[in-house]
């Protein structure tokens, strides 16, 4: 009898004080979502912040966490109410970079003169069969735009005509290739060529090379920055 009476006491000492310290079901639930929601809003307030510094592309990464964490929130709320256009916002901005970035240009010496470019590779072909598109000015030779292909020459008789399409509308192009041999062909309307293109998107060649071969270049020209296409010399 003594020892049963002391296995329980022993019994009750042991859990009576865990019960009191252990939280019910329904103070867990509410702890949790306290915490929850303390968390939500300090990430909302770090996304409105990016809205009024006008960083869409924080504020876009910002908005999704916190609709995929706590998608019943009142910060997830707020945030669906504005992240659609500072999701297209983004988007937008970020083509427009990489398009610009797409493009080099440089200005620097060449045969007596001084030569500006503005120039980018084609989408396609790519690799060692990529062709360059190059405008170019120069102090002595004036304004040009021709196609480079490393290596890879055109074939063009006297003056040909390429097939070409800006953003899809027909666009014929008149074209020579050079006296001096390089693997490239110069666009004869110059002019009009820069002046369509500074307003198109895409733009695709039907060029046949010598080494064999028909191909449809295709180059994103959206991105094209006139202002950094410096002026050299005569026009």
């Amino acid at each position: 009898m003594v020892v049963a009476a002391a296995c329980g006491l022993l019994a009750l000492a042991a859990c009576s004080p865990q019960d009191q310290n252990t939280p019910s079901p329904a103070d867990a639930a509410k702890a949790q979502a306290q915490a929850e929601a303390a968390q939500a809003n300090s990430q909302l307030q770090s996304y409105r912040q990016m809205l009024q510094a006008k960083n869409d592309g924080m504020a876009s990464q910002l908005g999704e966490e916190i609709v995929k964490q706590f998608p019943n929130s009142d910060a997830a709320k707020e945030v669906q109410q504005t992240l659609p256009d500072v999701e297209q916002r983004w988007k937008e901005t970020s083509e427009k970079q990489r398009l610009a970035a797409l493009w080099t240009y440089q200005v620097g010496p060449m045969e007596g003169g001084t030569q500006s470019t503005a120039s980018l590779f084609s989408k396609f072909p790519s690799g060692d069969r990529v062709v360059r598109l190059v405008l170019r000015r120069h102090t002595k030779w004036g304004q040009s735009v021709f196609m480079f292909g490393n290596g890879h020459g055109f074939v063009c008789k006297g003056n040909c005509v390429l097939q070409a399409q800006f953003d899809g509308k027909p666009h014929p192009l008149r074209a020579f290739l050079p006296t001096t041999g390089e693997p490239a062909i110069f666009i004869r309307d110059d002019k009009s060529f820069i002046t369509t293109m500074e307003k198109a998107k895409r733009l695709t060649i039907d060029a046949e090379m010598q080494d064999g071969g028909k191909l449809t270049l295709v180059f994103e020209v959206g991105g094209y920055d006139p202002s950094k296409w410096t002026e050299v010399g005569k026009k």
